[in-house]
């Protein structure tokens, strides 16, 4: 039973990230109804800037986090504005297009700044430090880590559902045209989006960082797990993506521990289908209607 307990704990660490990952692709899709392929390009690119800060221009590590966020924020809210607002009357797949197009400059801008090598980021935590709860043991840096994602998560919560901004996200998510004649700022409210979904990322990027050390391509697992969170909660539900996530990494944790830890990485897209098959509104979401 306490080795059940270690590896739930485990898992619950590790899906806090895949819940961050997921409330980003959530987010985005919720309101714009466009799966951003690039969303793990912009949290590896916003990791990155957080190692550039940190190493080279040895700001603190709570500074160049903030600042990397900031930046990843500002990146995403451009491309919007740039590229994804010229192209409004492009199809749901021309849409997809882009974000994978983005997704390629974005690689190759890592490529050409920071090179290709494998590097390790500076954490203020330790894996060596370990806490016991009970019978259970947990390192310093998963404790952090799951405690700053929940932060996050409640953060993002309570912009969505108890603040003017948020009232105006969800009112453009449920019709747009309606917010437009209402006075609400769509385009503004759509940069936010993307600058914030993009600024989750970023920060699940620099939190697993020091397990999955960095190159241009550290992302591109954590995103796919993420996918799979957002689609198992629901991917139209932000509590679905929170939960869809938390319950991936406590199973990924299980099954690696049980069953195989060879096939652990195809967990995840067994589950999409599964979850596609059964039940396509996830866990959490609603089943879409359209009236003909």
């Amino acid at each position: 039973m306490a080795l059940l307990a270690q590896y739930v704990v485990g898992g619950l660490a590790v899906g806090s990230l895949y819940a961050l990952v997921a409330l980003g692709i959530v987010l985005l899709y919720r309101t714009s109804r466009i799966l951003n392929f690039a969303h793990g390009d912009l949290a590896t690119f916003g990791t990155f800037i957080a190692f550039a800060l940190i190493s080279t221009a040895h700001w603190p590590f709570a500074a160049a986090s903030a600042g990397s966020l900031l930046a990843t924020a500002l990146v995403g809210a451009a491309f919007f504005f740039l590229v994804i607002r010229p192209a409004k009357e492009a199809t749901l797949l021309g849409k997809i297009v882009i974000t994978l197009g983005l997704a390629l400059i974005l690689q190759g801008a890592t490529a050409v700044f920071w090179g290709t090598d494998t590097k390790t980021m500076p954490f203020p935590l330790s894996d060596t430090k370990v806490y016991r709860l009970g019978e259970v043991v947990i390192s310093q840096i998963s404790l952090g880590s799951f405690a700053v994602g929940l932060v996050l998560m409640a953060g993002l919560y309570v912009l969505v559902q108890r603040t003017r901004v948020g009232l105006a996200m969800r009112a453009v998510s449920q019709d747009m045209v309606a917010a437009q004649v209402l006075g609400i700022p769509v385009r503004r409210i759509f940069a936010l989006t993307w600058g914030l979904a993009s600024a989750l990322g970023a920060a699940a990027g620099i939190l697993l960082a020091p397990v999955t050390l960095l190159d241009p391509y550290m992302m591109l697992d954590p995103f796919l797990k993420g996918f799979a969170a957002a689609v198992l909660g629901g991917i139209d539900s932000m509590p679905g993506a929170a939960v869809g996530g938390l319950l991936l990494g406590v199973v990924e944790a299980l099954f690696g521990a049980y069953v195989s830890v060879k096939f652990k990485t195809t967990l995840a897209f067994l589950i999409i289908i599964a979850v596609l098959v059964i039940r396509p509104e996830g866990l959490l979401g609603r089943e879409y209607k359209r009236r003909v």
